[in-house]
């Protein structure tokens, strides 16, 4: 399947299935191949777009620093280029902050949200108020 070169960033994804725009945001450290078992019955009903987050998967992996702000703005870019009006978005783990903060930044885009083991922002800032948190 394509890249889409975004300019700074060369964003790997996959479309398939007919229906209303559904995008599938994966979590941290993986990629869009989480949704394989998935795929089938969501393209059935849907035009699912699966893409790997900036340093993820078949995506290009530039140096950071990386943010879920600058994911989001990747994914804001994606949509566009591919000429969708405004998608129905489905993200796990990191996938919905992202779709959280996209659609906090870009509401036109964003038709609905399911969000899967999520959180809307990190509250810590490091590792170890991190584990403290936990």
């Amino acid at each position: 399947m394509p890249n889409m070169n975004l300019g700074d960033i060369e964003i790997y994804y996959e479309m398939m299935g007919q229906g209303d725009p559904l995008l599938l945001i994966h979590g941290l450290g993986s990629s869009s191949q989480d949704w394989e078992m998935q795929l089938p019955e969501l393209s059935s009903h849907f035009q699912v777009i699966s893409i790997d987050l900036r340093g993820h998967g078949r995506s290009g992996k530039p140096p950071g620093p990386y943010s879920v702000s600058l994911l989001a703005e990747d994914t804001a870019r994606l949509i566009s280029e591919l000429g969708l009006e405004s998608v129905h978005i489905l993200g796990i783990s990191l996938g919905g902050m992202v779709a959280f903060q996209l659609t906090l930044d870009h509401p036109e885009l964003v038709r609905s949200l399911v969000i899967v083991n999520s959180v809307p922002e990190l509250i810590a800032h490091n590792f170890k108020d991190r584990i403290d948190y936990w």
